[in-house]
């Protein structure tokens, strides 16, 4: 297998996914991780919204672009992120049909919220938006890959493998909004007021998302639930803080930042016509590459 290298980024590729999700899913798909489970169901709910909004807003951004090998980035990123949207709507569903009342009335928010940065905010809004969710996006996936045995190792394959498959792919296309932003804009006080904004509005809306959840299961109002929460808030945004820091320099570019050593094994697999990966060995993720479950 290749080393990652920098300045480099990979070819993207719009993947077709299956996740087994079972019939009997639970909103806690990670026992042992509740709260967890929870802050990835609340983040899940604005998928179905954020992605066709980045969708809509880099299509917007096409009619400006002349640049073959930029206006073909953008249709691979734009099919990439319909394939995330889709399985996460499924997932929502699960959500919905177990019983969770918060999930059409967080879905309510989120998609005003978005119908709302379209119809109001300007084009300069909305691509930067756009930048700084995928530049905060690449710093969730290299964590999420780096902490994945922590985090995954005892909760449901399909919901692991849907997480994990996702964020290989918001690492596989880095700079696609990276190179339309610059391209049409390139202002850096642009580029960090849409990080900050971006990171505020969806760290927001999901800890409204996994509080209302929590409260649901009881445990919003458990020492112990609350205790473990704080604890993985702190774990999580220790290991995120660094990788968040190196955006703010002028002169950063996603080329610079070194893919994980397993999402490239994850892409090779794929590539090499691994069709268990929506279906990962969660007690075999400490291995360097993804491993599928035996069938």
């Amino acid at each position: 297998m290749p080393t990652p290298t920098a300045a480099t980024a990979p070819q993207m590729i719009v993947r077709r996914m299956a996740f087994p999700h079972p019939v009997a899913l639970k909103g806690q798909w990670n026992p042992a991780r509740p709260e967890f489970s929870h802050m990835v169901n609340a983040g899940s709910l604005g998928m179905p919204f954020l992605e066709p909004w980045l969708i809509a807003t880099m299509r917007q951004a096409k009619a400006q672009i002349s640049d073959p090998r930029l206006l073909a980035e953008i249709d691979l990123y734009i099919g990439q992120e319909s394939t995330h949207f889709r399985q996460h709507q499924q997932f929502n569903r699960r959500l919905a049909d177990i019983g969770y009342r918060s999930v059409p009335e967080m879905e309510a928010v989120l998609k005003a919220d978005y119908a709302g940065f379209a119809a109001d905010r300007s084009f300069a809004f909305n691509l930067a938006y756009a930048e700084g969710f995928e530049a905060m996006a690449l710093t969730i996936g290299h964590m999420l890959i780096a902490d994945r045995e922590y985090l995954f190792a005892d909760g449901e394959a399909s919901v692991g493998s849907l997480v994990l498959w996702h964020f290989v792919e918001e690492i596989e296309h880095k700079c696609a909004t990276y190179d339309v932003f610059k391209a049409l804009d390139g202002r850096y006080a642009w580029r960090i007021y849409g990080l900050l904004f971006a990171m505020v509005h969806i760290m927001g809306r999901t800890c409204q998302g996994y509080r209302a959840m929590l409260m649901e299961d009881g445990l919003w109002t458990s020492w112990r639930s609350r205790w473990a929460l704080w604890r993985l808030l702190g774990r999580i945004f220790v290991r995120l803080t660094p990788r968040l820091l190196r955006i703010l320099k002028p002169s950063y570019d996603p080329r610079e930042v070194v893919d994980p050593a397993w999402a490239d094994a994850w892409r090779h697999q794929h590539a090499a016509g691994d069709a268990q990966l929506g279906d990962l060995d969660m007690s075999r993720l400490a291995e360097a590459g993804p491993v599928a479950r035996a069938a």
